[in-house]
């Protein structure tokens, strides 16, 4: 094992990653907050200002997985299609199986200039969570408490929002509602069954009002669906972290796009739309366990410079006073103080482990167990 790859795996190292994410995050959401005045007088203005300081935070994120774990993300699509990469406002629908798919995705919107602009229809509790929420919130995220009869007019009201979104934007939905687990998917397949629908091997059953809504409300704004199927080779399950111990994979997206103008209008004709997609998404998937790959071109974006350079400008502001304060902590000698920065040292590395565990399948919602089991 190289000296790099050993230290890739030590605990202080990664609990100064944490340090600086966590801190970084903190000043971020405050000078969100200090940006909130601007809103009455110049919304673009505001909007323009949150998508800068939400790439400044998802971005740390990013170069976890493109230079500390090395993990490379290969596109599967035409060159028509990947033309057209940040050059307009989409829905994209992902499949909810892996605990960094989120990240796989955000990658891909880093390497063609649109991460502080992705939107997520994303669910009521992460607003809590510091950070990430708070993040969000600014960002006029499209919160929703997974149901229907009470989310309706949130949702709406979200979506018609950002009808005017200066900036292109990626809006993900996860049609599946929730992380696929094997529990989930047999329920999922029993209403599949109950409901007379074709079952799927690799995928539960897509919830529709939250696709048909969202088309609905940016129709006229979004100019295209992409469906993203995506897959890691050799079988690999992989985590966050995993990616934090510094493990390489290799994820493969197939990538479709579909103009809006083609999804139908009529709510029950595209409820119909999405399910006939899940039914291909599987034999994507089918296709990709028997050969190892998807159909399509080959394409492999680069890495831009930025995610990296920011991350490197929070290191040396936050970490240079740190081991200043360090450094006059032990040499004061004091049990008093050298306790309270262990304590403090503690708390930092329970945050940073919570922060993780929200992605982590393991701890996933029951949401999809009891939420298809009511369906039926």
């Amino acid at each position: 094992m190289s000296v790099i790859a050993y230290l890739k795996t030590q605990f202080i190292i990664h609990l100064l990653l944490g340090f600086v994410f966590v801190v970084s995050g903190l000043f971020i959401n405050f000078i969100q907050l200090c940006t909130l005045p601007i809103w009455p007088i110049s919304k673009q203005l505001y909007r323009h200002l949150n998508c800068r300081l939400a790439y400044s935070l998802w971005s740390q994120l990013v170069i976890l997985l493109e230079w500390w774990s090395g993990t490379e993300c290969t596109l599967f699509t035409e060159q028509a299609t990947e033309d057209k990469f940040g050059k307009e406002h989409v829905i994209v629908i992902l499949n909810h199986n892996y605990e960094i798919d989120f990240l796989c995705g955000w990658t891909m919107c880093e390497r063609y200039g649109i991460l502080g602009s992705s939107k997520v229809l994303a669910k009521q509790e992460l607003l809590y969570v510091p950070l990430i929420g708070w993040t969000w919130y600014f960002l006029e995220i499209v919160f929703c408490k997974r149901r229907w009869d009470e989310d309706r007019d949130t949702v709406v009201s979200g979506l018609q929002a950002l009808r005017d979104y200066p900036e292109y934007m990626w809006f993900l939905l996860y049609c599946e509602g929730t992380r696929f687990t094997e529990k989930k998917h047999r329920i999922s397949m029993e209403v599949a069954e109950s409901k007379g629908l074709p079952k799927l091997k690799h995928h539960l059953l897509p919830r529709t009002k939250g696709f048909t809504t969202t088309v609905e409300c940016l129709r006229g704004t979004v100019a295209a669906v992409y469906d993203v199927t995506l897959n890691f080779r050799d079988n690999k399950n992989p985590t966050l972290l995993g990616i934090l111990y510094g493990k390489r994979y290799h994820a493969d997206m197939c990538i479709r796009r579909f103009p809006l103008e083609d999804i139908p209008e009529d709510e029950r004709e595209c409820a119909a739309w999405l399910h006939k997609l899940y039914q291909e998404k599987d034999a994507l998937q089918e296709q990709y366990a028997k050969d190892g790959t998807f159909p399509g071109q080959r394409i492999q974006p680069r890495r831009r410079p930025w995610a990296l350079l920011n991350w490197l400008f929070w290191v040396i502001v936050l970490l240079t006073p740190l081991f200043s304060f360090m450094f006059g902590v032990f040499a004061s000698g004091s049990p008093v103080l050298i306790c309270t920065f262990l304590l403090f040292v503690g708390a930092a590395s329970f945050c940073v482990r919570r922060l993780i565990g929200v992605t982590e399948i393991g701890k996933g919602s029951s949401y999809g167990n009891q939420e298809f089991k009511k369906r039926m």
